[in-house]
């Protein structure tokens, strides 16, 4: 019996995000931090992850504009955690009491506003 979740993870937009395609195996039970590291001009930066099962669609986990700010689907609310940290231009994924069901490909992905959409969408014409 498996003992183990085995976790993928990839970037889903190659240019802006950092993310090597990687593989974890952790223990049941146990807790496993997914990195993810961006580059970015922009002044607002959404970050995301979601979870890819098989050939399913890939699943919203959770979005992060700044520390903890963002949202996390309800179903993953219990043991999936992040906090961006826009110094250091990191968003990890942590997953805590790690299930067999855990096992996917997760990926990061990364929608940034410039400076100069920023400033059109406040204007007032």
């Amino acid at each position: 019996s498996m003992t183990a979740a085995l976790l993928s993870f990839q970037s889903a937009q190659k240019d802006n995000v950092l993310q090597a395609k990687g593989e974890e195996t952790a223990a049941a039970g146990g807790t496993v931090t997914l990195y993810c590291q961006y580059e970015s001009s922009g002044t607002s930066n959404y970050l995301f992850w979601y979870k890819q099962d098989g050939n399913n669609s890939p699943k919203f986990i959770l979005s992060r504009v700044s520390r903890d700010d963002g949202k996390t689907a309800d179903e993953f609310k219990e043991r999936f955690s992040s906090t961006l940290d826009s110094s250091i231009r990191s968003v990890p994924l942590k997953i805590q009491k790690l299930q067999l069901s855990d096992s996917a490909v997760y990926y990061c992905a990364l929608q940034s506003e410039t400076e100069t959409e920023l400033l059109w969408k406040h204007k007032t014409i």
